[in-house]
């Protein structure tokens, strides 16, 4: 998400959860012992759908892919120059799955959304999206949250970037706050875990659908989700799905 201004190397406009978003203030440093919060949640064990961008090489941010030529992200890890490349498939952002390139970008003109196209069709298992007109997700609902983002706090958020991906339970606070960009987002408070630097663009999911697509944080209690309902007749225009 372009969650908080912490330089992932080579973020710039790609931040990976890391700028301050509008309803976002500034983590204060945890104490010290403290356990290291996706920031904090567990290790994920099932999540075929996940993809983890690299820019240039580098680890940036969290993705999904949604149909066989097609990931679902953040706009602002997808909004500078470079080459995307996506790691699909794996849970180890390291080795295995399917490796793709992206060849062409469609960004949303509001919301903080980026649908990419890949050079080649990957099978698999993709990120259940709600149908038009669905809404999975409530006030108070307790939901999962998923990235490679950082683990830590009080370093630079490179520094501590998740091998494995990892998730987190939050609990949905708003169906209709503000993402990064100022679209229609899905905001929700730490319950055990909450979203950091690297985690951009990850799912949320709320009764086995993906509603959310992470755009900010304040890496402590509070992250918001661009509402994947919302622009669902976008998505489908630009993937078919």
């Amino acid at each position: 998400m372009k969650l908080f201004k912490v330089a992932l190397a080579m973020v710039g406009a790609a931040l990976a959860l890391a700028t301050a978003a509008p309803q976002a203030v500034a983590a204060p440093p945890e104490p010290g012992g403290a356990t290291p919060m996706i920031i904090g949640g567990g290790t994920a064990s099932n999540a075929p759908w996940a993809a983890r961008l690299f820019v240039n090489g580098q680890q940036n941010c969290t993705a999904t892919i949604i149909a066989p030529q097609y990931i679902l992200t953040a706009r602002h890890c997808v909004s500078g120059s470079g080459t995307y490349t996506f790691r699909i498939g794996s849970l180890d952002q390291t080795s295995g799955g399917v490796v793709a390139t992206g060849v062409a970008i469609t960004r949303h003109s509001r919301a903080d959304l980026a649908i990419v196209r890949l050079d080649r069709s990957v099978s698999g298992t993709y990120s259940p999206l709600p149908r038009t007109g669905e809404d999975p997700v409530s006030v108070g609902q307790t939901v999962q949250v998923y990235g490679w983002g950082a683990t830590c706090t009080g370093q630079p958020e490179i520094n501590c970037q998740s091998r494995y991906l990892k998730y987190a339970d939050v609990r949905v606070t708003s169906e209709s706050c503000r993402d990064y960009t100022g679209g229609v987002a899905i905001c929700a408070q730490r319950i055990n875990g909450i979203t950091a630097g690297g985690d951009s663009g990850g799912p949320m999911f709320a009764s086995g659908k993906q509603v959310g697509v992470a755009s900010t944080s304040d890496r402590a209690t509070r992250t918001a989700y661009t509402n994947v309902m919302s622009y669902r007749s976008w998505i489908q225009s630009v993937a078919g799905v």
